[in-house]
């Protein structure tokens, strides 16, 4: 034991002492930490719900806080965390000087390599500040498209229609569509023979739009009436008609193919002469 006790150098009470003592206040910062992260933890939840309470239903502030208390619940886990690291060097006798200088040097020597880290976070405040992605926003980044899941200063993660999951750095996100903001639309194109009664099949249209806004299923997804642009594209075979319903985001797709499904329907019916 007392080979171990020198070893440690301990040589003496006075040394076990403040062997002991130290010992115990690392074990109380560590404690501390863990309150203090506990304690944000339950400070963030609390104001996201004050935060809900005022946003009510509104989808897209809910969002953003979500998206945000994600983040600030990640940095104040790492302040306090590295804050506890340097009180327990400190307190193990380390001096964090030395330990900064090499790492300055170090941290010139890989530079380079770590630019494309430094500029996932850079980028990833930038867009939190912007407020360009929020969590549960349906997006396009990077060529990928999907449903954000995660935001964080490092990256996104991406659930795509099929069920694959991107994890997109945020340093080569250089343009963002997102298709959650405000309002969508469903954008209708119908390709048909260039023969066609152009007039009949618009006509089935602004029926089939009319229909769906008094639906009741459907009714409080669209917020304007149908507006038809007209031909779009037309050879000497096929006609493109295109036409338009602003929707919530969230149901662009699902209006879209109610919509076309109707619409099938209703022409695929033949038109009674009348008698």
């Amino acid at each position: 034991m007392e080979q171990y006790l020198n070893s440690l150098g301990i040589s003496n009470a006075e040394s076990l002492t403040h062997f002991i003592q130290s010992g115990l206040r690392i074990i109380l910062v560590i404690i501390a930490a863990l309150i203090l992260i506990r304690l944000s933890s339950n400070a963030i939840r609390l104001l996201k719900g004050r935060l809900r309470q005022h946003a009510q239903q509104n989808l897209e502030e809910l969002k953003r806080i979500e998206t945000l208390g994600r983040v600030i619940s990640y940095i104040a886990t790492t302040v306090i965390g590295g804050i506890a690291v340097v009180e327990i060097l400190h307190e193990l006798g380390i001096s964090i000087a030395p330990i900064l200088a090499a790492a300055g040097i170090v941290g010139v020597a890989v530079g380079f390599g770590a630019q494309s880290l430094v500029k996932d976070y850079f980028n990833g405040l930038v867009m939190l500040l912007e407020n360009q992605i929020r969590q549960g926003d349906s997006i396009e980044a990077a060529g990928k498209q999907g449903i954000v899941e995660e935001v964080t200063l490092r990256h996104i993660r991406l659930r795509d229609y099929e069920g694959s999951v991107h994890f997109i750095p945020n340093s080569v996100i250089t343009t963002v569509s997102n298709m959650s903001r405000d309002f969508a639309y469903a954008v209708i194109d119908l390709k048909v023979p260039v023969m066609s009664d152009f007039n009949h099949i618009m006509q089935a249209m602004r029926e089939i739009g009319a229909e769906l806004r008094t639906d009741k299923d459907y009714k409080d997804k669209i917020d304007s009436d149908l507006e038809i642009a007209g031909i779009e594209q037309m050879d000497h075979e096929t006609a493109v008609l295109r036409g338009r319903l602003q929707v919530k985001p969230q149901d662009k797709s699902s209006v879209r193919r109610e919509f076309m499904y109707r619409l099938k329907q209703a022409l695929d019916t033949p038109v009674q002469a009348a008698s």
